[in-house]
C-alpha cells in the first residue's frame, strides 16, 4: 500500500515529467459522487484533470444536486445506474476511467457491470466494493441505521442524509469556507437507493476491468481486505490522510493518483 503525499515533482508518478509524458494520451474520466452530493462536488478535481488534457464528466444522479426537483418514488438504485450507462452512451464514451465516491462505488459496479466495452479502469474513491446481490445498507448497516433514524418521508418518499445530519459530520471537512459551501448544496437522498440489493449479470467480465482503491487513512482498519484485492495486487491502493470527502479536502492529491491511470 502506498502513501499518497507530496514530494518531488520528477520522482513523483504524478509528478511534472509524467504528467507531460501522459498529455500524448487524452483520457476520459466520469466521475460519479456519493449520497447527498452532485456532480458539483468534484469541480476542484475536474479543473486540475481538464487543465492536464483530459476529457471529465461530472454528472448528477437523478434526485440529487440541480436534478433534486426530479426527486420521486421511482429513484432507486437502478435508476441512478442508468443516469451512468445512459450518459456513457449518448457522449459516445469508450475506455473510459469511472470513478465513484462512497455510495457512488455501488453506482459505477452496476454501470460497468451493464456497460462493460465503455469501461477501461474502475477507482473506488473512499467508497466500498460491492458484490452482487448486496445493497448499501448490508454493507454499513450501522451508517446507514444512523442515516435513517434522522431521515423524513416527504411528499410519499423516505429522505435521508439532510444537510447537518449525516453520520460522518459535514463528511469530514473542516474548512469553515467549505463546510458552508457543502451544507449549501447537499440534498437529501431517497433511501429506497441506499436499500435496493446490486444485480449483476456479467460478473466474470466485471471484475476483469483494472481497478484502483483512494482511500482515507482512518478507514484503512476498518475496510475488507479480499474488496480491496484486486486493486491490491495491481498495486493501486492509495491512501489520504483527510476526511471522507477527499475530493474537496485534498483534490490535488486526488488528482494527482487519478492522473496516474490515464497511461494504464
Amino acid at each position: 500500500m502506498e502513501r499518497a503525499r507530496p514530494g518531488n515533482a520528477e520522482a513523483q508518478p504524478g509528478g511534472a515529467r509524467s504528467q507531460a509524458n501522459r498529455r500524448k494520451r487524452t483520457a476520459t474520466y466520469v466521475l460519479v459522487h456519493g449520497g447527498a452530493h452532485g456532480g458539483w462536488c468534484y469541480q476542484r478535481v475536474a479543473r486540475i484533470l481538464r487543465s492536464a488534457g483530459h476529457k471529465v464528466y461530472t454528472p448528477t444522479l437523478t434526485g440529487l444536486g440541480e436534478r433534486a426537483h426530479l426527486v420521486g418514488p421511482a429513484v432507486d438504485l437502478d435508476l441512478q445506474i442508468q443516469d451512468i450507462t445512459q450518459g456513457l452512451r449518448y457522449e459516445d464514451l469508450s475506455d473510459a476511467i469511472l470513478v465513484g465516491h462512497s455510495y457512488g462505488g455501488m453506482v459505477i459496479t452496476g454501470a460497468a457491470d451493464r456497460a462493460i466495452d465503455r469501461i477501461g479502469h474502475l477507482v473506488y474513491l473512499d467508497s466500498i466494493t460491492p458484490y452482487n446481490g448486496e445493497s448499501l445498507a448490508d454493507i454499513a448497516p450501522e451508517l446507514m441505521a444512523a442515516a435513517r433514524a434522522q431521515g423524513k418521508v416527504v411528499d410519499g418518499v423516505e429522505l435521508v442524509l439532510f444537510p447537518g445530519t449525516e453520520p460522518i459530520p459535514n463528511y469530514g471537512v473542516t474548512d469553515p469556507e467549505d463546510i458552508a459551501w457543502l451544507q449549501s448544496k447537499l440534498t437529501p437522498h431517497p433511501y429506497k437507493c441506499f436499500d435496493q440489493r446490486l444485480r449483476l449479470e456479467n460478473e466474470e467480465q466485471l471484475w476483469k476491468i483494472p481497478q484502483s482503491q483512494i482511500v482515507c487513512t482512518s478507514t484503512l482498519p476498518y475496510r475488507d481486505p479480499e474488496r480491496m484485492k484486486l486493486a491490491q495486487e495491481a498495486g493501486r491502493v492509495w491512501d489520504i490522510d483527510t476526511g471522507h470527502d477527499l475530493m474537496i479536502t485534498e483534490p490535488r492529491r486526488v488528482a494527482d493518483l487519478l492522473l496516474r491511470l490515464a497511461s494504464v
